[in-house]
């Protein structure tokens, strides 16, 4: 069974990128390199200047998911600290794959240096995932309320079919869990773990910053888009919120493939060409340049606490 488990997700992983890279080469086997650079040419500074404020929108929100963690575990690490503890550890997890796994290590690494538990770091984990899951089912269901036919873009290659009626059971689903943090519902006990509704001043927070990750990261791609075709901001972040979730389901390290076989699914008003270039904008400031600096933490890091111990 440890076999298996150790393999099974790796290999869904590859399989992911292997049949989403196959789509796309049937979706963009027209598609010349001179079309893509034409389109990459085309983005103004300014639109590349509202992108990178898009990404330090959708990183500070990410600090924020685990700021809010270590208020309901009642735990003081610095500001700075943490900052650079969830920038570097979802610059890891978005590029390497399994986020919830290859961010527990990242976490425990930081944060045990500064006292916290196995425990501890394992409920700060699940609380900051849980809090992505939120932003996700919030913004879902009020772009399906907004955005209704959202879901007749992918007819042709996800089963998936939604309406507002689908948004308004996603919200009620937030609803409750708001009303369980009012009522102060008895924690869920798994094993020796209690896991306690957070107290309802963080709840708030939480609905507020959840979201504000993803507001931001669709954001990048929106500004990268031309003009033309472009369905608008609401459409954009609804195809961000399927394509990102296929990619997480997937567990294809960067969505590789899966993002832009969606996207371009999604947005089949607009020039391929376009959606592409908007994508690779995305993956630069989102992925690549995060992931480069982030090993440097990592290194740094390590190299600080090889020092201390040899003191």
């Amino acid at each position: 069974m440890k076999y298996v488990s150790k393999y099974f997700w790796p290999v869904v992983g590859v399989g992911a990128v292997a049949f989403s890279i196959w789509l796309l080469y049937h979706e963009l086997r027209g598609l010349s390199l001179d079309e893509l650079w034409d389109s990459l040419t085309a983005i103004t500074i300014r639109h590349w200047l509202l992108s990178i404020a898009a990404t330090l929108l959708a990183y500070a929100a990410l600090a924020g998911y685990d700021h809010l963690a270590l208020l309901h575990l009642r735990r003081r690490v610095g500001w700075l600290y943490m900052t650079v503890c969830s920038f570097t550890t979802y610059a890891l997890s978005h590029n390497i794959g399994a986020s919830v796994f290859s961010g527990s290590v990242v976490r425990y690494r930081a944060y045990s240096a500064k006292g916290l538990s196995a425990a501890e770091v394992g409920v700060l984990v699940a609380f900051c995932s849980f809090t992505f899951a939120l932003g996700t089912l919030m913004l879902t269901g009020i772009v399906l309320i907004l955005e209704p036919e959202l879901t007749e873009r992918f007819v042709d290659v996800l089963p998936v079919s939604a309406t507002s009626a689908t948004g308004i059971a996603l919200l009620a689903i937030v609803g409750l869990y708001v009303l369980g943090s009012a009522l102060k519902l008895r924690p869920l006990k798994l094993g020796k773990i209690e896991i306690h509704y957070p107290n309802l001043s963080i709840v708030w927070r939480q609905l507020l910053i959840a979201p504000l990750e993803l507001i931001g990261a669709a954001a990048i791609i929106y500004f990268a888009l031309p003009e033309a075709g472009n369905p608008g901001y609401i459409v954009v972040l609804g195809i961000f919120l399927i394509s990102f979730s296929a990619a997480l389901i997937s567990h294809a390290p960067g969505g590789l493939g899966v993002l832009e076989l969606v996207f371009i699914t999604g947005l089949s008003e607009m020039d391929p060409a376009d959606v592409l270039a908007a994508l690779l904008v995305f993956r630069l400031l989102y992925l690549i340049i995060p992931f480069v600096m982030a090993l440097f933490v990592v290194l740094g890091f390590e190299r600080s606490q090889l020092v201390q111990h040899q003191e």
